[in-house]
């Protein structure tokens, strides 16, 4: 049966924004009317081209950067690999320092330079999630050609030391890349202000669609490029502009730095009522990362004694969209790379789930969650050995009852919504 937005609770927002109706609005006219290339030489395709610059500067703005310093790419991924590419390209240096909690974008490339003889640390984490600026200093030498540390944490919202660790670099000649992918929109941040050379974001994160995102990079920045084709970008990124989508690009930005007050008051309150509520209706449930120190939106809770899938698919038949972390891993049958570096239990990162909100959410939503969760949970917990097992014995193997478990608790989950 299709699903409208109108009939869902949407509050997966890490892993995906609704385009605002700003944005498709701003976007319309180079989708119909104007739909000249902006490199061309005549006027119907200039026009277009001062229209990619706009973008540009409030793009800009929003960073607190010079727009020469904004270059537009097609997503958060290619900004990322860019920056490490580049980095090693200009360096001739074979080390890079990254965290063991960052986006696959990140890790997945690092372990693939590591099989091409690369030397990649990867920097651990706290308990609830934070970076100690000192393991940054212990990795950080005169070897390294890049330290890459997000902004903030896409599963649990936890927000990282960055410029201080940029600070770090700086002083031993290191460049520094932050993925700031879920950050940007949500804190204020003026890159003018610190000593970060690098720095990702993309558009749909923010309200904009999918399919566009940027890269900052720092003026005087050596910088040798992934995508090698005609001259657009200033020769940093090749390939013809996506002009809507950068226009739209733009309007999210804009709009992103008006709003930024209500994200961090009206969405934090919300997320706030969600997790105090589910903490005092639900046993057993506990907060991952650190609860003063994350994104306004975020926030990552672990339900013990049964599996995430299963919630997320009964979640689901109620019309609740949460995930169990990035979009980008889902189908894995391995726990979180994130939880499993802040020291959860292979059993308690499997049963963790995701919420994470935006502007577009109301009371409402809250209300149907709590409406819906404390039963599913439940519900799942009566026919789980692994509830039964640890309440009966205090020796009882819950790993291994887990994995054993798992699959017949999920496929029970999927068979009542196919029965529906």
């Amino acid at each position: 049966m299709k699903v409208t937005p109108q009939d869902i609770v949407y509050l997966d927002n890490n892993a995906t924004t609704p385009v605002a109706p700003e944005v498709f609005e701003a976007m319309r006219p180079f989708l119909t009317d104007f739909w000249g290339n902006p490199s061309s030489a005549y006027r119907f395709g200039s026009q277009i081209h001062a229209k990619v610059e706009e973008a540009r500067e409030k793009v800009a703005s929003l960073l607190g950067a010079d727009p020469k310093e904004i270059f537009f790419t097609s997503c958060g991924t290619e900004s990322d690999n860019a920056a490490i590419h580049s980095a090693i390209e200009t360096t001739g240096k074979k080390k890079i320092v990254t965290t063991a909690v960052e986006h696959a974008a990140i890790i997945n490339q690092c372990e693939q330079l590591q099989k091409k003889g690369y030397e990649v640390v990867f920097l651990p984490v706290r308990e609830d999630g934070t970076l100690d600026v000192a393991e940054a200093a212990k990795a950080v030498d005169e070897q390294t050609a890049i330290c890459s540390v997000m902004w903030a944490n896409n599963e649990t919202g936890v927000l990282f030391p960055v410029e201080e660790i940029a600070d770090l670099c700086k002083r031993r000649g290191v460049l520094f890349h932050t993925d700031a992918v879920q950050a940007v929109g949500k804190i204020p941040l003026c890159l003018k202000e610190n000593k970060v050379d690098m720095l990702s974001l993309v558009g749909h994160k923010l309200h904009a669609p999918k399919g566009v995102g940027a890269l900052y990079l720092r003026r005087r920045t050596r910088f040798a490029p992934t995508v090698i084709g005609g001259h657009q970008e200033k020769g940093k990124r090749g390939g013809t502009e996506n002009v809507a989508s950068i226009v739209g690009f733009g309007r999210a930005c804009e709009l992103a730095a008006q709003r930024m007050t209500e994200e961090n008051l009206r969405v934090r309150a919300l997320r706030d009522r969600l997790e105090n509520e589910i903490l005092a209706r639900i046993p057993d449930v506990y907060v991952n990362g650190r609860r003063d120190l994350r994104l306004p939106n975020t926030m990552n809770a672990a339900f013990d004694f049964v599996e995430a899938e299963a919630v997320l698919l009964l979640l689901d038949k109620a019309n609740i969209c949460a995930s169990s972390g990035s979009a980008c891993t889902t189908g894995s049958l391995d726990p979180s790379h994130v939880l499993k570096a802040m020291g959860l239990s292979a059993a308690r990162a499997r049963g963790a789930i995701r919420f994470s909100f935006s502007i577009y959410n109301s009371d409402r939503d809250v209300d149907r969650v709590l409406e819906v969760l404390p039963g599913i949970i439940r519900r799942l917990r009566e026919i789980s050995p692994l509830h039964h097992g640890h309440r009966d014995n205090e020796n009882y193997d819950v790993e291994s009852a887990r994995a054993k478990f798992a699959q017949e608790q999920a496929e029970k989950a999927e068979s009542e919504i196919t029965a529906a």
